[in-house]
């Protein structure tokens, strides 16, 4: 396979991000990735000779665009409830410019019955690598007395992530931008330990 330092091949897995975000893996084939960057069919069997190759190249690029923007929000300084607030503020901006209106991982793992298995691992693997962080982050919450958590570390990431997600598919089956930050922020204010009220003099 072609370096990702290609622009070609870029451009190819960028294409690919957009539709597959915009129509699922079913929902698009290299004619489409064709006319939107107006290249030849052959040129993209050149870089990824099968449609499987293509859609682990995005996942693999979109995975390590999450793992850059963690680190970097790790190296900020930022606590765990910042990073949190950061996560979902993100994803905000994404859907309501409509640059990413879906996660990618999130659109395949609708479809994960029916995708070639190469690919199903990479979805799994994503969204281990996801799950994984937000424990992270809730245990360094927990430590630095932000969060109060209801169940175990593991129970409560889950339980973000699924909420992220189906805020996600939400506001788009509502078209109603609003609503994943309704959701997201209750989700994560539900996390945060009270504080407690100090007495007047």
């Amino acid at each position: 396979m072609t370096a990702t330092g290609d622009v070609t091949a870029n451009r190819i897995i960028e294409a690919g991000r957009q539709l597959i975000m915009r129509r699922g893996y079913s929902g698009f084939s290299y004619a489409d990735v064709a006319d939107a960057i107006d290249i030849r069919k052959a040129s993209i069997h050149h870089h990824f000779p099968t449609k499987t190759d293509l859609v682990i190249a995005v996942l693999n690029e979109w995975r390590a665009t999450f793992d850059a923007d963690v680190a970097s929000l790790q190296a900020s300084g930022a606590d765990a409830l910042a990073q949190l607030r950061a996560y979902v503020g993100h994803w905000e901006r994404c859907i309501a410019d409509d640059s990413a209106p879906f996660c990618v991982a999130g659109m395949l793992g609708a479809e994960l019955p029916s995708l070639p298995h190469e690919v199903t691992e990479e979805v799994k693997a994503f969204f281990d690598n996801l799950t994984a962080w937000i424990e992270h982050v809730l245990e360094s919450g927990t430590k630095n007395n932000l969060f109060k958590l209801g169940s175990s570390v593991q129970t409560e990431a889950a339980t973000l992530v699924s909420l992220v997600y189906g805020a996600m598919l939400a506001a788009r089956a509502s078209g109603n931008v609003a609503l994943f930050k309704d959701v997201t922020d209750s989700a994560v204010e539900r996390l945060v330990k009270p504080r407690k009220r100090t007495q007047s003099a």
